[in-house]
């Protein structure tokens, strides 16, 4: 595995897990944040990677990224079980996913050295699963972030199950540029909601929205980057795989572009663009990603289930 970037280089958290696929004696690296540090590594973007996994498999994890040179903390191997996931691949090849056990994300905390490595970093980047949301409040109400001194702070919110409204404008205050995959109506009356909280708290918050487009809802609106509320299309292309890892990729192209850039409206053409490319993959990543024993196992795979 890599060394860890200087701690000038954006940093990522998030929980990494064992993708286990049910009834196929296969299991692969996977959750949110192991799909963003793919994307940045392989669009040359330097970051500091701050996980845990457990001391159970760790070579899942440690393997991959080595092979990708993603920089992780060296405390990445924790005491316990890593984090997990069930993944049943139903008849038409679509992924089912169940069952998430926390493992060593349950009593998850960064270390000092950890703490001092977000401080110091220009933007941090977080995956909001459970222990990730716990970890912000507690970087948060120690002064780590949110404080206005510290890094810019996003976060990807995921398919918003772990929240209400409420909950959002909570976490809100502690974040800069927030990501909602919403995969309900446009119109329902928790997007007004999450509307409602870009504005109140003077934020930037992306709601995707599948082929059906992405809702820009700009609350910075008063100083001289703020553009409101956009509605932006998105052209709808066949799905060759599985929508699973678009919202990771659209999140991974726009942070890409929006670190470079700062132009909202860019950095969703990046990311309409990359996660359109991923409905091509069945599933989170391209089975290249894997390596070469796991593609094969992937494919011996699917030729079962498709029979």
């Amino acid at each position: 595995m890599a060394a860890a970037a200087a701690p000038t280089a954006p940093v990522l958290l998030g929980a990494l897990s064992l993708d286990i696929y049910v009834g196929r004696s296969l299991v692969l690296p996977g959750g949110g944040a192991l799909n963003m540090a793919w994307h940045w590594a392989q669009a040359g973007v330097p970051f500091t990677l701050v996980s845990r996994v457990g001391g159970d498999q760790p070579a899942v994890f440690t393997d991959f990224l080595g092979r990708h040179g993603i920089s992780a903390t060296p405390e990445l191997v924790g005491r316990g079980a890593s984090a997990s996931i069930d993944i049943v691949i139903q008849h038409d090849l679509q992924p089912h996913m169940d069952n998430f056990v926390e493992g060593v994300w349950a009593n998850f905390a960064s270390t000092p050295a950890e703490e001092a490595a977000i401080a110091a970093a220009p933007s941090l980047h977080l995956v909001l699963v459970e222990g990730a949301i716990r970890e912000l409040s507690r970087l948060a109400s120690s002064g780590v972030v949110g404080s206005g001194a510290g890094p810019e702070v996003t976060a990807d919110f995921l398919g918003f199950r772990h929240y209400t409204v409420e909950r959002l404008a909570q976490t809100m205050r502690a974040v800069d540029v927030g990501f909602v995959g919403w995969p309900g109506a446009a119109d329902d009356d928790t997007v007004a909601g999450i509307r409602n909280v870009a504005h109140d708290l003077g934020r930037l918050i992306v709601v995707t929205l599948g082929s059906r487009g992405v809702l820009v809802f700009d609350g910075r609106a008063a100083s001289a980057d703020g553009i409101g509320d956009v509605t932006v299309p998105v052209v709808s292309v066949p799905v060759l795989g599985t929508t699973v890892g678009c919202g990771d990729a659209f999140v991974a192209a726009f942070l890409a572009s929006w670190h470079a850039r700062r132009d909202v409206l860019a950095a969703v053409e990046a990311g309409k663009t990359a996660g359109a490319a991923a409905t091509a993959w069945r599933r989170p990543l391209p089975d290249s990603a894997y390596g070469p024993e796991a593609v094969a196992a992937l494919q011996r795979a699917d030729e079962a289930a498709a029979r």
